[in-house]
């Protein structure tokens, strides 16, 4: 659908992109991925539309559609939450309103035998077919189905959008794209403004509902989760593999493993080659045999072994100084906004040492709570902070706080004080801003090259308690690993408020968990917490705390329900189970058979030959394909087996 061809950029001078080339198929689902700065941002700008390359060429077809979400836009409107979201739609407006305006001259006019009147009936009966035909009577049912799985509820629909802080109206502005279905979406980090629950939701819903779709993001399980292609930007230029990120990682490491074994190996036969012409160039008796090798030496293909970007985040936080052994103890603690109870009678105990998360859906009150032990807002209860803590606190905004016409280096000049400022740059270099870098305008630099500049504030003095909110928003795959094993290996205590559920595993040991105005511990990790609530993600946290049955309840149901039923009416029951249990059976032989070849084919990929071999490709990322449809069709049988069995109870 969309060709890239060609595509150079230059920023003062410096090369982004060298002559870059691929295409953007019908159906496509792409991550691309890179290290900040390395220019993912403006790959999308570009094929938006929004920036023009150095050269190269960017083919759109006429009548393609395409939807752009960047990371951060201006957003000025003052319509409800229901009417904003309801824009996308604005082409039924239109067409509706056509339709009305000829229905009107149609009541007007009395020339009923002339060919012009037929003219116009034809056209409103078109009109009207077309509006028939995308769905007109249903947009406002999808309307309300997207604002709720991105996290609103009806009670927000009319309220008018200025109300909501910019994270929750960049959501509106979500809503109104999924809701156009455009040829191709451009999502800039779209999870930075969604909950877990959310996540889920957009998950699915890009994964079963869209057409093509080009995301940037951070979030590896969310990636892996919606993408069949990887496309990473490394230094200029590109590296293109149809399977998802955590297989690409796989695959790229084995074949640059393979790409340096065949360098090596034909470094040495090149070595040996030349050797035997230094040695024999002079004697008559080897003539021949110094000139085959000379032209076998000019003849051989030179293996070059993909440059790597080796610059890394040096990222190690200072000794924590001691604490009390309770750094923070709640009691009691609640938070109201005049009748509005965000969370009340929060108890809790944090140890020193210990590494805790607070997760559930956004506004619950997890930054609240935050922001009450900082001492920014006030609160009822008691909220005690221990003996000698000293707390480091990432805010959620913190990169948006900083002055953007001040130089990498001033920005830490300005804040740093005594001996340190003697190493800012060196501290600096460790973040990557090193030479050049350190004088770069801070309005220049990606989201997450100002999310590195401002965590630098955190190493400028030691602290024993940080409280990190949202800090991998905008950190590339390889910074938010570098940054989980700075705080593994941080000796003190921390917070970490997040969504992001692979970079909390294995990093926190207690959760707690913000719901219906309430608090509650659990012991163990992110994953431990989802199956002790029975749960593949966070999306029923509200819902299991409020909206289920009694088991009492339920089973009185299913009695009433089942006497009800007659004797032929409860065989046909019986075998409706039957054909759904042999159709869940068929699916798992399917899905058997299908992960068994397409194991089969990531094995020869893993070859050199199988690597360069893009019919592979092609074939692995249509049985995944399959693979994807056949998984939801098996999840809607089981479920309706499931529902069905428990009727039969």
């Amino acid at each position: 659908m969309i060709s890239i061809e060609g595509l150079s950029v230059e920023f003062g001078g410096n090369p982004l992109f060298d002559d870059i080339t691929y295409v953007i198929n019908k159906k496509d689902r792409i991550a691309l991925v890179g290290k900040n700065g390395a220019g993912k941002s403006t790959m999308l700008k570009i094929i938006a539309g929004l920036q023009q390359p150095t050269s190269g060429v960017v083919s759109i077809p006429k009548d393609l559609t395409i939807g752009y979400l960047p990371q951060q836009m201006q957003i000025s409107d003052t319509r409800t939450v229901i009417k904003e979201a309801e824009q996308a739609f604005s082409h039924i407006f239109e067409l509706q309103s056509r339709i009305d305006r000829m229905n009107r001259e149609l009541a007007e006019r009395t020339d009923y035998d002339t060919q012009d009147y037929h003219d116009l009936i034809e056209r409103v009966t078109d009109a009207n077919e077309q509006l028939t035909m995308i769905g007109a009577a249903n947009y406002q049912a999808e309307v309300e189905k997207t604002l709720i799985g991105l996290g609103f509820v009806r009670e927000d629909f009319d309220r008018p959008t200025s109300e909501f802080s910019g994270g929750w109206r960049m959501r509106i502005e979500l809503a109104k794209l999924l809701l156009q279905r455009p040829d191709v979406l451009l999502l800039d980090e779209p999870t930075n403004h969604l909950d877990i629950e959310s996540i889920q939701w957009l998950e699915n819903f890009l994964a079963t509902r869209a057409n093509a779709v080009v995301l940037v993001s951070h979030d590896r399980a969310f990636i892996d989760a919606v993408t069949t292609r990887t496309i990473e930007i490394s230094l200029g230029h590109i590296y293109d593999y149809k399977v998802n990120y955590s297989k690409y990682v796989q695959l790229r490491a084995e074949r640059l493993e393979q790409q340096q074994r065949a360098f090596e190996n034909q470094q040495k036969q090149i070595q040996d080659t030349e050797a035997f012409i230094e040695r024999f160039r002079y004697k008559a008796t080897k003539a021949v045999q110094v000139q085959s090798r000379i032209k076998q030496l000019e003849k051989i293909d030179r293996i070059e072994v993909d440059e790597v970007d080796t610059s890394h985040l040096n990222l190690k936080f200072p000794p924590a100084p001691r604490s009390g052994d309770f750094p923070v103890i709640a009691q009691g603690v609640g938070k109201t906004y005049g009748s509005h109870v965000v969370f009340a009678n929060a108890d809790f105990t944090i140890r020193r040492g210990e590494k805790v998360a607070f997760v559930g859906k956004n506004g619950e009150g997890k930054s609240t709570l935050v922001k009450c032990i900082m001492g920014e807002i006030d609160y009822d209860g008691v909220l005690k902070i221990g003996h000698n803590v000293k707390i480091g606190y990432f805010a959620q905004n913190q990169a948006q706080l900083l002055d953007e016409n001040l130089t990498v280096f001033d920005t830490i000049d300005r804040v740093a004080v005594g001996d340190i400022r003697t190493k800012i740059r060196d501290i600096l270099g460790a973040f990557m801003f090193g030479g050049e870098a350190s004088e770069k305008k801070v309005k220049v630099l990606s989201g997450g090259e100002k999310t590195r500049l401002a965590m630098i504030r955190l190493l400028l003095e030691p602290v024993n308690l940080l409280i990190l909110d949202e800090p991998t928003n905008h950190l590339d795959m390889k910074t938010k690993d570098i940054l989980k094993q700075a705080i593994k290996d941080f000796n003190g205590t921390v917070i970490v408020v997040s969504h992001d559920r692979e970079f909390l595993d294995g990093l926190v040991d207690k959760v707690y968990e913000f719901g219906n105005k309430k608090i509650r511990e659990h012991l163990g990790g992110i994953y431990d917490f989802l199956q002790r609530k029975k749960l593949d993600t966070l999306q029923d946290l509200d819902r299991n705390n409020s909206g289920l049955k009694t088991t009492q309840n339920i089973s009185e149901e299913k009695e009433e329900s089942s006497s009800r039923l007659s004797y032929e009416e409860r065989k046909e029951f019986q075998r409706q189970i039957k054909r759904l249990e042999r159709a869940v059976a068929d699916s798992e032989k399917k899905v058997e058979q299908i992960e068994s070849e397409i194991h089969s084919i990531e094995e020869k990929l893993a070859s050199p030959e199988g690597a360069s071999d893009t019919s592979l490709y092609e074939k692995h990322g249509a049985l995944k394909k399959s693979l994807d449809e056949l998984m939801e069709s098996w999840a809607e049988q089981s479920e309706q087996l499931e529902k069905m069995r428990l009727q039969d109870l």
